[in-house]
Order: structure tokens, then C-alpha cells, then sequence
């Protein structure tokens, strides 16, 4: 999965992963997802940690993507060169936000990321073949979490870079005062607002389905979205696991 592939319109799914143990990036990434997003901002995985998991994801020949624990050059500097195809941005909300992002991923003259020499860039052998896939194929997916990222989503979109967007709806709708509550109308309206500047801008866009939901699933890629990310981890764990022994103990004699 790369840039082209989103911007084609082909729907890709991934997942998240916030347990740091290498095993399960294996495993997930060994299940057929096209893309796995290490998870900084709400799990305990540590900068080297998520360097092991991208080398897991990578070698897998599964696109591995960093969702970040905020808009923050460093870390993003940081986690490019330690392989990830690129970045997913929580809460951005203006314009401002999208354009520091892009720059961070980005080396001059399209942006500003301090150039080194690490796992990216084949540990210095490698240079001139990262800048160029860098320039390609490097992924910027900004995150539609707040209201007012919706009331700026039309100058987000023109911002050069911008790979695409997904929405995160449990802080969406906890920026209205109504968290998790998606059926929410005020929710739905801003859901209805996204997809139509969306569609306007022609930015590919998907959605992040917590729960392991496969009905869920099956309404995502009936109305189109691109790029998806199926449940994480650890809700895998835990729905899969209550559901197998609510089974069992309802046929045990």
C-alpha cells in the first residue's frame, strides 16, 4: 500500500497496534492487512519499541505507519527514519497544523526534515533511493477528530501533501459533548460534511472502526471509503476471546 494506491481509489485496510511486543505486528501483519498503524498517542510503546515493530511490518511487506502521539517534528523525524511509511496526525485542526506536519515528513525543498542516516535510508548506503521513494510515496494522513478541523476541512484539503484523512469519531463526537454517542445527529452531520468536501477536493478518506465490527466493515466499503483502519489489537483480543467462551459455556453440559 502507497500513496498511489490511495490515490487511485483503492480501498486498503489496516489495523492498529498499541502492545509493543514484536509478535503481535507479526501477526497481524502476516493476516493480509495492507497497512498497521503503531499507535504512540494511546498506548505505553516506546520510541525503540515502535522501530522493532516497524522492522517486523516492513519486512513483512506490509506498509507500516506511525500514528503519532502529537504534531511533533521530532517524532516524526524520528519514526521516518526508523522505516515507517509515513505518519498518521492526530487532532489537527487548522491549516497550520497540516502544513508543520507535511514539512516534518518531508525534506527540503518540498519541507523541512533534518537529513540523517538510519534504518530509512539503508544506514547511509541508501540515500539517493529513500529521497527519491520518500518524494513518492511517504504518507501524511492528517486526523479528522474535532469540530473544528471540520469547520476548516476545505483549506486542510488544498494543503500540498496531504495524502489523505481519517476520522477519528470517538474525539470527534467528544468535541461536540457528546462522547460516543455516534448516532448523535450533530455527529452525523458532521460526518455528512466531511465525505461531501471530501468528495469536492477528491482526498481519499476512511474511517476507524474500533470495535470488530464486520458489519461495520461491510458499510465502510459500501459507501467508499479508501482507507480503513479495522478494529485494534487489543479489541480484537477481547471481543474474540468473550466471544469464543460465552460460546463454549452456553454448550458446555
Amino acid at each position: 500500500m502507497n500513496k498511489l494506491a490511495i490515490k487511485r481509489g483503492e480501498t486498503t485496510i489496516g489495523s492498529w497496534i498499541t502492545l509493543g511486543h514484536p509478535a503481535i505486528a507479526e501477526i497481524l501483519a502476516s493476516s493480509g492487512f495492507d497497512w498497521l498503524a503503531v499507535d504512540l498517542e494511546h498506548s505505553s510503546i516506546t520510541i525503540r519499541e515502535a522501530e522493532d515493530l516497524i522492522r517486523v511490518i516492513d519486512l513483512k511487506g506490509i506498509a507500516p505507519l506511525v500514528r503519532l502521539s502529537s504534531n511533533n517534528s521530532e517524532q516524526i523525524k524520528r519514526v521516518m527514519d526508523a522505516g515507517a511509511h509515513g505518519v498518521i496526525v492526530p487532532m489537527v485542526k487548522t491549516v497550520e497544523d497540516v502544513r508543520d506536519a507535511v514539512s516534518a515528513v518531508r525534506y527540503p525543498p518540498s519541507g523541512g526534515r533534518s537529513i540523517g542516516l538510519a534504518r530509512a535510508q539503508g544506514y547511509g548506503s541508501q540515500f539517493a533511493k529513500y529521497l527519491e521513494w520518500e518524494s513518492n510515496n511517504s504518507l501524511v494522513i492528517v486526523q479528522i477528530e474535532h469540530v473544528e478541523a471540520v469547520n476548516n476541512l476545505e483549506e486542510i484539503f488544498q494543503v500540498e501533501g496531504v495524502s489523505g484523512y481519517i476520522v477519528g469519531p470517538y474525539d470527534l463526537s467528544g468535541s461536540i459533548g457528546q462522547p460516543g454517542k455516534f448516532s448523535n445527529p450533530e455527529f452525523l452531520e458532521l460526518m455528512e460534511r466531511i465525505k461531501s468536501v471530501a468528495a469536492d477536493h477528491d482526498m481519499p478518506g476512511g474511517y476507524h472502526i474500533v470495535e470488530p465490527d464486520i458489519e461495520e466493515l461491510r458499510r465502510c466499503v459500501s459507501e467508499g471509503h479508501e482507507f480503513i483502519a479495522f478494529s485494534l489489537d487489543i479489541r480484537m483480543l477481547d471481543v474474540c476471546a468473550k466471544r469464543a467462551l460465552k460460546i463454549a459455556k452456553e454448550n458446555m453440559p
